[in-house]
């Protein structure tokens, strides 16, 4: 959809008015005329110039819109944006047309601002799913109209691979973190004695490639047996942790911070984490590094923001 806005000269000799449209703007020939001071046929010239030199592609920068003639009539007329009015400036070096540039430039200027600016109120209304539906739109409407190069294309692609990392750091920055509303019900327990034997033979596999010492694994006065039934727990006949992700959530934060093992807590910590997950079918979409840095954010992290990390992990496990 279009709108005309009026453009009129400092010293008022000239009034055109101006179609807004596809974040530009638009002038028939006859406009181009009176905002140069040159006849139709020289402008006329200069954009036929244009468009054999290449220096610009016609089917992007010509449009038809509708007008309506001093008779009354409407006609189909072509309109060049504003890159025909930049170069047939040029051509003509008109001062005229220096100032119709510097006036369209804070015109387009503030009409993307303030579309960034109501758009941005409505997201922040409505969320993340529309945010990301509104990238999905904006990603197909720049490849299917070629207006970007292959380098766009693949940044396009990442942004939107990653759209829920920008929405979790953005949120995290702010501490704007919060668990959200679905998650999976537990739908069973981790076994102590199974967990503990689980352990061991993590142990064996690691000693056999000299990664983890006789220490490795020995709990500490029963602690994390204490830690399973934390997350287990029940409050007025309710549970504490509702869904499976939050229980896997606070597992892995109060192994890695509470130390119940002399040595490899993480490591340990990230192994019962897996385990608990796939016991409740919960499907990781961590990969190696990305659980080493999470393991280590939240090693490194203040006892103060632990309700934080379990709000970032829950967030990574859910859709």
């Amino acid at each position: 959809m279009s709108e005309v806005i009026i453009y009129k000269a400092k010293d008022g000799h000239v009034e055109i008015n101006v179609n807004l449209s596809e974040n530009s703007v638009w002038l028939t020939q006859k406009q181009l005329s009176d905002l140069f001071d040159k006849n139709v046929r020289t402008i006329s010239e200069h954009i036929n110039n244009i468009f054999e030199e290449n220096e610009l592609e016609e089917n992007a920068v010509v449009r038809n819109f509708r007008i309506t003639a001093p008779d009354g009539k409407t006609y189909d007329t072509k309109h060049y944006n504003l890159d025909v009015i930049i170069s047939v400036g040029y051509r003509v070096r008109s001062k005229q047309g220096t100032a119709f540039r510097q006036w369209a430039t804070s015109v387009l200027n503030q009409h993307l601002v303030q579309g960034y600016t109501t758009h941005e109120k409505r997201l922040s209304e409505r969320g993340f799913k529309e945010l990301q539906h509104t990238v999905e739109l904006l990603q197909k409407t720049l490849v299917a109209n070629e207006l970007v190069n292959d380098i766009g294309i693949e940044t396009i692609q990442l942004i939107m691979s990653y759209a829920k990392t920008w929405h979790l750091l953005l949120a995290y920055d702010e501490d704007n973190l919060v668990l959200p509303e679905i998650g999976k019900p537990p739908l069973t327990y981790l076994d102590y004695h199974d967990a503990v034997k689980s352990i061991a033979a993590l142990k064996n596999d690691l000693s056999e490639k000299k990664e983890a010492t006789a220490l490795f694994g020995n709990e500490r006065d029963h602690c994390f047996q204490g830690i399973l039934g934390n997350i287990e727990q029940t409050f007025g006949g309710e549970p504490l942790y509702k869904t499976a992700e939050e229980r896997a959530a606070n597992l892995l934060y109060f192994i890695i911070k509470d130390h119940p093992f002399s040595d490899g807590n993480k490591r340990i910590g990230c192994f019962i984490f897996l385990l608990y997950a796939k016991k409740q079918n919960i499907c990781i979409k961590l990969n190696d590094n990305g659980l080493v840095a999470l393991a280590l954010l939240i090693a490194e992290s203040n006892p103060s923001q632990k309700e934080l990390m379990v709000r970032l992990i829950v967030n990574l496990l859910v859709d």
